[in-house]
């Protein structure tokens, strides 16, 4: 037995969290399943130092093919049980895992479930956003739409997720060039130029001997700082899994000059699409910003949006709520109030979502077309100060001579 902590829905919509023992994370769900919750989260209980674990079954890419494939083949008339054995057994690529997963939730829809409930017994594979749209899809008798839907979101998520790693690939490496050039300079270049300064005996600049002593210490104890910066990372990775740091340091990061606006953004974006999808779909709004909360990433819109949700639990308006301690664009506050006053909330949510998605593409694109010939430029720079600082007592010595 293992013991686990885990955030559920319950059947009232109200959350609940806590930790309990069972054999495995399919077991538990089943148990919190049976009791009517919906499965927010479950991972291991205890304190690791790197929380990390090699994922099985469904990719990202796999989800949003799995979506689509079954929202094509329920469109065309085939019974549930049926499409799913028809993705089972597939031609192609598909991992031993994936099939399998598929497989365990085909036999619990032929056992008699509905395709929410066996796929609540999967919490690593499909989030809550997914299982809530699933499940009004089946209470509307539309399911075939829902996954149309769910897939579209999954895919503009995957495809703006994917736009940010690929547009931070180039300044990563040029970063990482520019550290290793200048480390490479300091450590190994610079140090075979002090027994020929001292063998020299010509004076040595302030400058060149700053250069020297720090070409020494890095040939030293670059080792040391490399193993002390990995030790300060794994430390402050422990401390940021910490509630109350964590949240104090995503605001802090919301209100840095630049970063902060292009966090602001995404977060914009993400919130109101995953909001407006569940809205659009018919599930209530009290359900839809608790399952909402999950999806931000930004501890403190986190807790914006749990604020949000009890004041509207208590008859007051979205806008006004998100208004208290805000973390979004006032953009974004402003057309939810206006789709709120004119009765179509779920649309406008979906169109801040597109705004807030274009200006976040033209942020990213303006802070690297900016920091790239930075970095070229300072890299240039700092070359240029190391060779003028070891050119310095080469020059005074033909000067001499």
């Amino acid at each position: 037995m293992a013991r686990f902590h885990y955030r559920v829905l319950d059947s009232d919509g109200s959350a609940r969290q806590g930790v309990l023992e069972a054999v495995d994370r399919q077991a538990l769900a089943l148990q919190l399943q049976r009791q009517g919750a919906l499965v927010l989260h479950i991972e291991p209980a205890g304190g690791r130092w790197l929380a990390w674990s090699p994922r099985r079954g469904l990719s990202a890419q796999a989800l949003v093919a799995f979506t689509q494939q079954l929202a094509i083949l329920l469109h065309a008339g085939l019974a549930l049980d049926r499409a799913l054995g028809i993705l089972n057994n597939a031609p192609g690529k598909a991992q031993a895992p994936v099939r399998a997963l598929i497989g365990r939730v085909r036999e619990r829809v032929q056992a008699g479930q509905p395709l929410s409930a066996a796929l609540a017994l999967e919490p690593e594979q499909f989030a809550p956003l997914y299982l809530s749209l699933v499940r009004a899809g089946e209470a509307g008798g539309a399911l075939q739409d829902s996954l149309r839907q769910l897939a579209d979101y999954l895919e503009r998520s995957q495809a703006l997720r994917g736009e940010v790693i690929n547009a931070l690939v180039y300044p990563a490496f040029l970063v990482v060039g520019v550290l290793g050039s200048l480390v490479l300079l300091l450590a190994y270049v610079v140090p075979q130029f002090v027994p020929i300064f001292q063998d020299l005996g010509v004076p040595i600049p302030l400058v060149t001997e700053v250069i020297l002593g720090l070409g020494q210490f890095f040939n030293q104890f670059g080792l040391m700082v490399l193993a002390a910066l990995i030790v300060v990372g794994l430390l402050t990775r422990r401390a940021l899994r910490d509630p109350d740091r964590r949240l104090r340091w995503d605001r802090r990061l919301l209100g840095w000059p630049v970063l902060g606006h292009l966090v602001r953004r995404l977060e914009a974006a993400r919130v109101a699409r995953t909001l407006g999808t569940l809205l659009e779909n018919g599930v209530a709004l009290l359900a839809a910003l608790k399952i909402t909360c999950e999806v931000a990433a930004n501890r403190a819109v986190r807790a914006q949006l749990q604020d949000a949700t009890e004041q509207v639990k208590g008859g007051g308006s979205l806008a006004r709520a998100l208004s208290h301690d805000n973390q979004l664009p006032d953009l974004a506050l402003q057309m939810i109030q206006v789709g709120e006053e004119a009765g179509e909330l779920d649309t406008m949510l979906l169109k801040v979502a597109e705004v807030f998605d274009a200006e976040a593409r033209r942020s990213i694109a303006r802070l690297l077309a900016a920091l790239v010939p930075t970095l070229t430029i300072v890299m240039a720079v700092l070359v240029a100060f190391i060779m003028l600082a070891i050119m310095l007592p080469l020059m005074s010595l033909t000067s001499n001579i």
